[in-house]
C-alpha cells in the first residue's frame, strides 16, 4: 500500500487526498447533523447553488496549472448577468442573442488578458486585477440598478427542472418530492468532463502541465509557451462568460454585486482541488471536489449555528491552509524523494 502512494503522481495523490476529505467531511454531517444532509437533494443543491463556481474553478485550474493566476472572473461574471437582463428586459432580446453576450464577454476578457499577459509578458495578476476593476466598473455603467429578469422564455428556461430518477423524499404529508437539478449542473458536469479529456489525452492538455512545471524545459522541447499560455487565459475567459450565463439562469437578475469574491472562492477550490500555485500540477475532477468541499464546510458551519459571516471565513481560511501544508508536504516528499533516487548516478561522475 506505501509502495503505491509513492508511486503515484502528485496529480493523483492530491486529487486523492481531496477525494478522501470530501467523502469523511460529508459522512460526519450525516451522521452528526441531522436529517437535512441525509436528503438527495440537500446534496444535489451543492451542484445547483454552486454551478457556476465550478465552471469558474474549472477556467481557473487551467491557467494555474500554467503557473498563471486569473481575478478577473467574478467581475466578468457580474457583467454577463447585468448585460443579459438588459438585453432582454430592456433591449427586446431574446435567449440566444443573451447567450452570445455571455459569450462574446467572456471570450473578449480572454482574449485581451491572455495578449497581455502571454505576448507583452505583464505579470498576470496585475493585468487580471485591471479586467476585474474594469468588468465591475463596465457592470454599472451597464445599468446602475439591479434588474429582476421578467421575459418569458428566459423564466421558463431558469425554472426548467430535471428529476433525478430513484432519488428524492417523503415529505410530511406523505407525497414523495422528486430530487432535481438545474440546467446550469449539467452545463458544469459536461465541462468538467470535457476539460478532463483535454488536460488527460490532447497534446494542449499536456503542454499547460509542461509549462506549468519549467517554461525553460518546455521549450527545449518545442512548445509554443507563450500560445499555450495566451490559449489557457482565452479558455479560462470563456468558460467566465459560460459561469456568468449559468449564475443568471440560477439568479435571474443583474446587479453590480453579483458574484462578489467569486474569483477568491474559486481560486480556494482549486487548490482544494489539487492545483498548485506554482503551476505544473492540478486535477479538473478535483477542481470538481474542492468547490464540494469548500461549499460543504460552509454548510456544516451554518447547519451547527454559526450564522455569523466571519465564522464562515475563518473556517475556509483554516481549510485552505491545511490543504496548502498538504501540497508542501507531498511536494517535499517528492523532491527528497528524486534526490536521494539521483545519488548513485551523481556518485559516479
Amino acid at each position: 500500500m506505501i509502495k503505491k502512494i509513492r508511486n503515484m503522481t502528485d496529480t493523483n495523490l492530491l486529487l486523492t487526498i481531496t477525494v478522501v476529505v470530501f467523502v469523511v467531511m460529508y459522512f460526519c454531517a450525516v451522521v452528526f447533523l441531522g436529517e437535512g444532509f441525509r436528503k438527495p437533494q440537500t446534496f444535489l443543491n451543492l451542484f445547483n447553488n454552486n454551478a457556476s463556481l465550478i465552471i469558474i474553478a474549472c477556467g481557473l485550474s487551467l491557467v494555474m496549472i500554467t503557473g498563471g493566476i486569473d481575478i478577473s472572473v467574478g467581475g466578468v461574471t457580474a457583467l454577463v448577468c447585468m448585460s443579459c437582463a438588459v438585453n432582454l428586459d430592456l433591449k427586446g432580446g431574446n435567449v440566444v442573442t443573451s447567450m452570445l453576450i455571455a459569450l462574446g464577454i467572456g471570450l473578449a476578457f480572454g482574449l485581451v488578458q491572455g495578449f497581455l499577459i502571454a505576448y507583452l509578458d505583464i505579470q498576470p495578476f496585475i493585468v487580471t486585477l485591471a479586467g476585474m476593476f474594469f468588468a465591475r466598473g463596465l457592470t454599472t455603467i451597464v445599468h446602475t440598478n439591479p434588474i429582476n429578469v421578467k421575459n418569458k422564455d428566459f423564466t421558463s428556461l431558469k425554472n426548467t427542472r430535471i428529476t433525478i430518477p430513484g432519488l428524492g423524499t417523503t415529505n410530511k404529508k406523505g407525497i414523495f418530492v422528486d430530487a432535481t437539478i438545474e440546467i446550469g449542473v449539467i452545463v458544469a458536469i459536461v465541462i468538467v468532463i470535457a476539460l478532463f479529456f483535454i488536460l488527460r489525452y490532447s497534446k494542449l492538455g499536456r503542454n499547460f502541465y509542461a509549462v506549468g512545471g519549467n517554461q525553460q524545459s518546455a521549450l527545449m522541447l518545442g512548445i509554443n509557451v507563450k500560445r499555450t499560455k495566451f490559449l489557457s487565459y482565452v479558455f479560462c475567459g470563456l468558460l467566465a462568460g459560460i459561469a456568468g450565463y449559468v449564475y443568471f439562469m440560477h439568479v435571474g437578475s443583474g446587479s453590480p454585486s453579483h458574484a462578489q469574491g467569486a474569483e477568491m472562492n474559486a481560486i480556494a477550490a482549486s487548490i482544494i482541488g489539487g492545483t498548485m500555485l506554482t503551476g505544473g500540477v492540478g486535477n479538473i475532477i478535483g477542481t470538481l471536489f474542492g468547490v464540494l468541499s469548500l461549499c460543504t464546510i460552509k454548510d456544516i458551519v451554518t447547519s451547527i449555528g454559526l450564522d455569523d459571516a466571519w465564522w464562515t471565513g475563518i473556517t475556509v481560511a483554516v481549510m485552505l491552509c491545511i490543504f496548502l501544508v498538504i501540497q508542501s508536504i507531498v511536494m517535499a516528499k517528492k523532491h527528497s524523494a528524486g534526490a536521494v533516487k539521483d545519488q548513485p548516478a551523481a556518485a559516479k561522475t
